[in-house]
């Protein structure tokens, strides 16, 4: 499970906890045996949103669809859309 400290420990060792996150572990807080946090290093943010899309996904919190992917369309295009929809939504 890689490595573990009591929310006593990890408060009491700080400096050793931040010495193995820069060395790049992941560290998990656990208090009475049940773990409540992690700690790890920061990873650079993805610099374009297909980077974004594949951290997500690498990470669990999304899911892509198996459809294929089509290009967005302009349905319809008329002048003065902004100004109607600020105009109703007051």
């Amino acid at each position: 499970m890689g490595i573990t400290y009591s929310t006593y420990e990890a408060k009491a060792r700080f400096a050793e906890v931040m010495r193995q996150v820069r060395e790049g572990k992941t560290v998990t807080v656990s208090y009475r045996d049940e773990p409540v946090a992690e700690i790890r290093p920061l990873q650079p943010e993805p610099a374009t949103i297909d980077e974004r899309l594949e951290d997500l996904e690498r990470r669990g919190v999304l899911v892509r669809s198996s459809l294929a992917r089509r290009p967005l369309q302009v349905v319809e295009r008329r002048a003065g859309a902004v100004e109607r929809f600020l105009t109703e939504r007051d």
